[in-house]
């Protein structure tokens, strides 16, 4: 067998051409334009990267955003303080802060003093539980656009087994709660594993969709998945390559080359999961500004 690759690029460009309309409607009706404020705190070169891109996305599909530089040794005081300016101005329907911080700010603090009504990355408290609860209004960006992956390809999560490696915030979590949830799109059985499993490839091996986050190249091989699984791989590594001009090159959390053979479809790295991660952001900041229409 040879995995079909969900090309998570397309996908994107799909939900992004769909956002562009609705956005395109709103102004035909003389509603605002959905405005996101974005937040970077200090000089780290990928989160540049990823702010960026997340700029030019709303760029693309009519949105508004500005991007607010802060300094490296900006207090958290100074911080906070700059995030409750932004849930006050309306231009702003969405805010996010681009993690990770400086290790002097106290992440949760930050989270916890963004308006949950512009939390358009789902991590506030009050969307956590809405999600939980089966109620969500911002799903975190990861997850949705792993949901819309399954669902998009024909890969409907209900009633399958998922298997979810990493128990992060950002994606286990949530992943877990939205795929769980008696709803359309979900409604599966789901298992968390982390680095307190015993015995991951027993688990992993039942897995009709594994999903993998676990921060670690190539963790998840061959003989860990069950022939016909469904493999997302959210996972993000470099790795040294002399061949490669910079030195390295971009592998995920799935041995690919080994899992593509067993597996009947499987997310690349990149071009996977990662632009789906930017489109559901989009999403969401739709969402956000239709809250106050």
């Amino acid at each position: 067998m040879s995995a079909r690759v969900i090309d998570g690029s397309k996908i994107a460009q799909e939900i992004r051409s769909e956002v562009a309309e609705a956005v395109s409607s709103r102004l035909n009706k003389k509603l605002p334009k959905p405005g996101l404020a974005a937040i970077l705190v200090g000089n780290d070169s990928a989160s540049e990267i990823y702010v960026r891109n997340k700029q030019r996305a709303c760029e693309e599909v009519g949105m508004f955003s500005e991007v607010f530089k802060l300094s490296e040794g900006i207090t958290q005081d100074k911080l906070l303080g700059q995030i409750r300016m932004i849930n006050h101005d309306s231009r702003f329907h969405g805010i996010l802060v681009q993690l990770p911080v400086p290790r002097h700010i106290d992440e949760r603090a930050v989270i916890m003093s963004i308006d949950p009504n512009k939390d358009v990355d789902g991590l506030h408290p009050i969307n956590m539980g809405r999600l939980l609860e089966g109620q969500p209004i911002f799903i975190p960006g990861t997850p949705a656009g792993i949901q819309q992956m399954l669902l998009r390809t024909g890969n409907d999560p209900a009633g399958k087994h998922v298997v979810i490696c990493g128990r992060s915030n950002i994606v286990g979590k949530p992943a877990a709660a939205l795929l769980l949830q008696k709803m359309a799109g979900a409604n599966a059985t789901v298992t968390i594993c982390h680095t307190g499993t015993q015995d991951l490839k027993s688990i992993t091996n039942s897995a009709d969709i594994l999903i993998a986050s676990i921060g670690q190249a190539n963790a998840i091989t061959h003989d860990m998945v069950k022939d016909g699984s469904v493999v997302i791989d959210v996972g993000i590594n470099r790795i040294a390559d002399p061949n490669r001009k910079n030195g390295y090159r971009l592998v995920g959390d799935v041995e690919f080359d080994g899992v593509s053979e067993k597996a009947s479809a499987i997310t690349p790295v990149p071009g996977g999961v990662g632009p789906m991660t930017v489109a559901m952001l989009l999403v969401n900041t739709l969402k956000a500004a239709e809250l106050v229409d």
